[in-house]
């Protein structure tokens, strides 16, 4: 797979598309909170994420339905990569370490941690 890099204002588009699945402009114009963008703004960032291939269309008349072509999992994982080798070396162990001790998880929460890792060291 491609690296897939977005700005942010192309994730808050993806949000959108990623939330809905299908949308035209004007649904997308509507999921936008205020200060809305212009919708030519709009125009200009949907084509340049066509030609990224982040999103796609279907025509139906003169009227496109968009939609994302990047699953937000994918993204996620992709980021999530990005980051831990930015940060931490690639190390993952490194980034568990100091997501744990820096992000002030409750014993519940440290305890169903390790139960996710347990139940994924079983499989």
């Amino acid at each position: 797979m491609n690296e897939i890099k977005l700005t942010n204002t192309e994730k808050t588009l993806m949000e959108i598309l990623w939330a809905k699945e299908k949308a035209f402009m004007k649904d997308i114009m509507e999921a936008y909170e205020e200060p809305k963008p212009a919708a030519t703004t709009v125009a200009t960032l949907l084509k340049r994420m066509q030609n990224k291939d982040l999103i796609g269309f279907t025509l139906y008349g003169n009227s496109r339905e968009y939609f994302p072509k990047v699953a937000k999992g994918a993204y996620f994982k992709e980021e999530m990569t990005s980051m831990i080798d930015r940060f931490f070396n690639s190390s993952v162990s490194q980034f568990a370490s100091f997501f744990t001790s820096n992000s002030k998880l409750s014993q519940k929460e440290l305890k169903e941690l390790r139960d996710i890792i347990d139940k994924q060291i079983k499989d």
